[in-house]
């Protein structure tokens, strides 16, 4: 992950885009671009895989920018966040069943 960290950074930088990555416009191109994978599976199940994983590298780019913006540790956010659905989503209530927590 730090390798690839390195990289979008410094594809960053390179092009003098920091001063626009915002945490607010970062947000923003996160669910824009979440938008546009989502309209990959509007009106039909077929799908272009290339295109589908292009959107999702979008995403994940973003994500890991506004991550860097916000100075988070991004294994420490998603492990915490790991720890709070593990109470919320006890395997004996949760195995196979997709309800919300507060439904189980």
């Amino acid at each position: 992950m730090d390798d690839l960290k390195k990289e979008l950074l410094m594809f960053q930088k390179e092009r003098d885009w920091k001063k626009f990555h915002t945490p607010e416009n970062l947000a923003k191109s996160i669910s824009i671009e979440a938008a546009e994978l989502l309209e990959h599976f509007q009106w039909q199940k077929e799908y272009d895989e290339n295109e589908v994983a292009d959107e999702l590298a979008d995403v994940l780019i973003y994500c890991l920018y506004m991550a860097d913006a916000m100075d988070f540790d991004v294994k420490e956010i998603i492990l915490n966040k790991m720890k709070k659905n593990a109470i919320k989503y006890p395997i004996d209530k949760s195995k196979g069943n997709a309800k919300k927590y507060t439904e189980l």
